[in-house]
């Protein structure tokens, strides 16, 4: 496979250090892997501080900035940031008035912010913590136990940073982080396999005329596999799945979103599809997110993610962010 690398073993290194060169705005600590506004602490504030393995770009430290993350940790490709990364991001980013852990529901994420939890208390930091868990492919995966976490992590950022701007209390943030998770379900399909640095080939078989329906970020098996299937039979498959779950009473925040190697032709195309089923279902889409945002390093395919949300949820939504991946408002 081609790659534009050095080598695999300073892929993220590399990609660190890119970053901080691309966006002075932000203070890149290359060594430990951790990503912080410059800005940070910021007095009164609540921290956001969120994390995972790389290879999903742009999340996490694609969303550090005023109105989101105050600091992102990056692990290696598909695998968890260590806690030693978490606490000197929450030190970081602490003014006094606590921080919160974004968690997707990992395994490795959960154990080790739950444990870096732990240590930042112990050095007086005040943690509380959410973990993300908006997949309904599949109940249980090779990585989690429950439901994996998916886009609905780019609406929890997004709103409940909004929230620690507006200079709600720890109790606050957190608390709407659970209601956006609580509101949010997601489903993910896949055209083709993904290939990691480190192994340099397709990490799962996907044959050319196939694709997994309820595919995981990593790669993990969804719930079947079928022969190729066009754009309308794709969104018609997995919107249905989503509000099988969700059963919106309201309008809707969607994001039609990449898993990194396809087009926004493609994309939009989706989009459309996308939107013909929840009009044919009646539900109202509020707002929309289209692009590339949580993916999976080179696999072609899609994720859609709904998050039935009421008039707070979409002003936090509609209020200024200021990120290298996700901007508006100021």
């Amino acid at each position: 496979m081609k790659m534009l690398i050095n080598v695999p073993e300073t892929v993220v290194a590399d990609a660190l250090r890119g970053m901080a060169a691309a966006h002075p705005e932000l203070t890149v600590d290359v060594e430990n892997r951790v990503v912080v506004r410059a800005d940070a602490p910021v007095a009164g504030k609540v921290g956001l501080v969120s994390g995972g393995g790389s290879g999903h770009e742009p999340l996490h430290a694609g969303f550090v900035g005023p109105g989101m993350l105050s600091a992102a940790c990056a692990g290696e490709v598909f695998t968890s940031p260590v806690p030693d990364q978490m606490v000197r991001a929450a030190t970081a980013v602490d003014s006094g008035a606590g921080v919160l852990f974004v968690v997707k529901n990992y395994t490795g994420d959960v154990l080790n912010f739950e444990m870096a939890a732990e240590l930042a208390e112990d050095d007086g930091v005040q943690v509380a913590q959410v973990v993300v868990d908006d997949d309904v492919a599949v109940s249980d995966s090779t990585f989690t136990a429950g439901r994996r976490g998916t886009g609905a992590t780019l609406f929890v950022e997004k709103i409940a940073g909004a929230a620690a701007d507006e200079g709600a209390p720890l109790e606050r943030v957190a608390a709407v982080a659970r209601q956006v998770n609580g509101a949010s379900r997601s489903f993910g399909v896949a055209l083709s396999a993904v290939t990691t640095p480190a192994k340099g080939s397709p990490t799962f078989d996907l044959p050319a005329g196939e694709l997994e329906l309820g595919i995981g970020i990593h790669g993990e098996p969804g719930r079947e596999r079928r022969p190729m299937m066009t754009s309308r039979e794709i969104a018609d498959f997995a919107v249905s799945a989503v509000l099988e779950d969700l059963r919106p009473a309201g309008p809707v925040i969607a994001l039609v979103n990449g898993m990194g190697a396809t087009p926004l032709l493609e994309l939009y195309g989706f989009n459309a599809e996308v939107r013909r089923v929840l009009s044919e279902r009646g539900v109202r889409v509020a707002r929309s997110l289209v692009g590339n945002y949580v993916t999976s390093l080179d696999m072609a395919g899609c994720s859609v993610t709904l998050c039935q949300a009421d008039e707070e949820l979409l002003r936090l939504w509609d209020a200024p962010v200021e990120t290298a991946a996700l901007r508006w408002g100021r």
